[in-house]
């Protein structure tokens, strides 16, 4: 072990037995969570319209205070950003991420010092030390740390606000120590123009150690296709020798996994799943390459979960269902409906798997097709036809007088199957085997799906189009409706 990987083991050691302490009780520790959000939730605007001085008790809490979307929510958030002090958390909110979705509408969501210290600084950390403990002989912090942020600088709202992608804020606020194990430089990580900072990070980091990155899988699958190509290598272990760990999130990495696994083929490349939004940081895995991760219970936020039928806290949920998350947060959000759904696979401790957007599914005839069963039935396809997913979308075609309605799946692929016709028939039967509801419907008013190929860097070609470029912008897995589907097919026709 090295002298870097000695000094982590030591210096991590006291937060990994807090952290055996937390989960061991994480009730307890959720409770004391709230007790602390009403304490300084109380001397705020929404505090005083909730009466937050007097809530005693969680029951009291769901009872008295609202639920919020972003639509519902924003007054507050608008006049935290005009520099209204003490509206949704003590003092001066000056820092707002815009959030990563692909809507016309951006959203702006709170960053407090508060947040910045509690959850993503800690998650950040946390990370380490899980990894250090999982992987005592790892070398991933003897190196640099690559990291592929947002695209967009940070930009003035009014006399004091600041915004901009959560990445770029996160530079901002570390900057007196980043530079020690991050790279590329903060000059090159905020660079507004993303193929031009993509060009700069290959120039930069190609002459480095980087022993380790962090980000979305889909942006970083583009751009570690770009350093291939920049270096005439035909895998990342020429490149970089040492690179033995990828932090991941933001979107499902199953579609990626073989992908990322011929580019780098190490025995000691690792992959780590985390859960980590503009809202906060919420979860960490405690193995390589698992979907599950730990629900991390003392990062200033107190968590509850609606399943459709009622609304529970932690101690209320129950392991296979699906719920939607709601937040309360030291980054002054307030009951918010984050708009993800998240399913519990383990509460002793309490492990989450994220399955989807509260927004992102498609029912128009009744299949309930969630985002975890098309990110399972593609990987099972790609594993049993050779192929590799760069990104995709899904939306209904509508049924007709004549016709059947179906799905039209619109797929990037980066290594295309060896036979697309046994490859649409695999993904669609695995559908069926997964989702029920698909498989009734598939027999009586849904037909067989539609796929339409395109090529490789159409989909964030179309984001950048959309404004939308950089390491925070997903691509939208499902839609209720074709507004995505119909934009991208325009952006083709416009090439």
């Amino acid at each position: 072990m090295s002298f870097r990987g000695k000094f982590l083991q030591y210096f991590f050691e006291p937060r990994r037995a807090e952290l055996r302490r937390v989960l061991a009780d994480p009730l307890t520790t959720q409770r004391d969570q709230l007790r602390w959000l009403l304490e300084r939730g109380s001397r705020t605007e929404i505090g005083r319209r909730y009466a937050m001085d007097s809530i005693k008790s969680i029951e009291q809490f769901e009872a008295r205070v609202d639920t919020f979307d972003y639509d519902a929510f924003s007054p507050y958030i608008d006049r935290a950003r005009r520099g209204e002090r003490d509206v949704v958390w003590n003092g001066e909110v000056r820092w707002f991420a815009r959030s990563s979705g692909t809507t016309d509408r951006s959203k702006y969501i709170p960053v407090t010092q508060d947040g910045l210290r509690r959850a993503h600084t800690r998650g950040t950390l946390d990370v380490a030390a899980i990894v250090s403990a999982l992987f005592p002989d790892t070398r991933a912090y003897d190196g640099k740390l690559l990291t592929l942020g947002g695209s967009r600088r940070v930009e003035r709202e009014g006399e004091r606000a600041l915004t901009g992608d959560l990445s770029a804020i996160l530079i901002e606020n570390t900057k007196s120590v980043s530079g020690w194990f991050r790279t590329p430089s903060r000059d090159v990580a905020l660079i507004a123009d993303f193929d031009e900072k993509v060009e700069a990070i290959c120039r930069q980091t190609t002459r480095q150690n980087v022993t380790s990155f962090a980000g979305v899988p889909s942006w970083n699958l583009m751009l570690m296709r770009k350093v291939l190509e920049y270096t005439g290598k035909q895998s990342l272990c020429e490149v970089w020798p040492n690179l033995e760990l990828f932090v991941h999130g933001g979107v499902g990495f199953a579609p990626y996994a073989e992908h990322y696994k011929r580019i780098i083929p190490s025995e000691r490349m690792r992959y780590l799943n985390t859960y980590n939004a503009s809202e906060g940081f919420f979860s960490i895995a405690d193995a390589s390459e698992q979907e599950d991760m730990l629900l991390m219970v003392d990062y200033g936020t107190f968590y509850e979960f609606d399943n459709g039928r009622e609304i529970v806290p932690l101690e209320g949920v129950k392991v296979g269902e699906d719920y939607a998350l709601i937040i309360t947060s030291c980054n002054g959000l307030w009951r918010y409906r984050i708009g993800d759904t998240v399913t519990f696979t383990s509460t002793k401790p309490y492990r989450i798997r994220i399955t989807g957007r509260t927004k992102q599914f498609i029912n128009v005839f009744g299949e309930e097709l969630m985002v975890s069963n098309t990110e399972q039935a593609l990987s099972y396809a790609c594993r049993e036809c050779g192929a590799d997913v760069g990104d995709y979308t899904v939306a209904p075609v509508y049924m007709t007088d004549r016709e059947k309605g179906r799905h039209q799946w619109i797929i990037e692929f980066t290594r295309r199957p060896d036979d697309m016709a046994r490859f649409e028939q695999l993904l669609d039967a695995e559908l069926q085997r997964l989702n029920s509801d698909y498989e009734a419907k598939r027999h009586s008013t849904l037909g067989a799906p539609l796929f339409t190929v395109v090529d490789e860097g159409t989909f964030l070609g179309w984001l950048s189009s959309q404004g939308k470029a950089g390491g925070q912008n997903k691509v939208p897995r499902l839609a209720n409706d074709r507004q995505y589907v119909d934009q991208i097919e325009d952006f083709i026709k416009r090439k």
